[in-house]
């Protein structure tokens, strides 16, 4: 009787499994969109917390100086423009670019960033470590969004031939303001503030050596 039952149960639970639906490409969609969301840019946060305290804990003021602060300017900037573009913006082949081009152009500017600190400034193993996060996160990015919207790339790989390819148009549907308050706020306070606050004690420290 209980080898019945059991076999029963096992039914049961085999033709459960077969009625439910295998995942779609809304729900593949709807998952990569919230790891772009919840994880790779306020992973974005961390890192470049840390990378101020290394900074600071180096003297950057007095090895470096403005320079080297300059170009961390330059930097978010670089990072910034096209997050700021694939948050509020249409992702067609002109966002697309602006993305890609900005992601290399960041690379290229951590080589520079990486060559000027060496100069004057101890550059500890943790420090590098907390580069390859940040170098590597704007590329994530642009990878997820590619995926999330690959008939924008096909299009993007054809020359961008269908309507408004090249226009900066609002997204037909805005991520939550709620959302977009949060990465604001977080960008200002784990970027924008320390940052600013590195660039003033730079300047400072230059004008009180001359």
């Amino acid at each position: 009787m209980a080898r019945l039952t059991a076999l029963k149960d096992w039914r049961h639970w085999r033709r459960g499994r077969a009625l439910r639906p295998a995942p779609g490409a809304d729900d593949v969609e709807n998952a990569t969109q919230r790891v772009l969301m919840y994880g790779v840019l306020p992973m974005w946060f961390v890192p470049a917390v840390a990378d101020w305290v290394m900074h600071r804990r180096t003297d950057i003021e007095r090895t470096t100086g403005v320079k080297e602060s300059a170009i961390h300017a330059l930097m978010m900037a670089e990072a910034g423009v096209p997050v700021l573009a694939g948050l509020v913006a249409r992702i067609n082949p002109l966002v697309l670019s602006m993305m890609g081009g900005a992601a290399a152009l960041h690379s290229a500017t951590a080589i520079w960033d990486v060559t000027v600190a060496t100069e004057d400034r101890e550059v500890r193993p943790v420090e590098q470590h907390i580069h390859s996060f940040l170098e590597v996160l704007p590329l994530a990015a642009v990878v997820i969004t590619s995926c999330l919207h690959w008939e924008s790339v096909r299009d993007l790989a054809r020359g961008g031939k269908q309507p408004d390819a090249w226009k900066l148009l609002p997204k037909e549907r805005p991520l939550p303001k709620k959302y977009l308050a949060g990465i604001a706020a977080g960008v200002g306070t784990c970027v924008a503030l320390p940052y600013a606050e590195e660039f003033i004690r730079c300047v400072r420290a230059r004008k009180s050596v001359v």
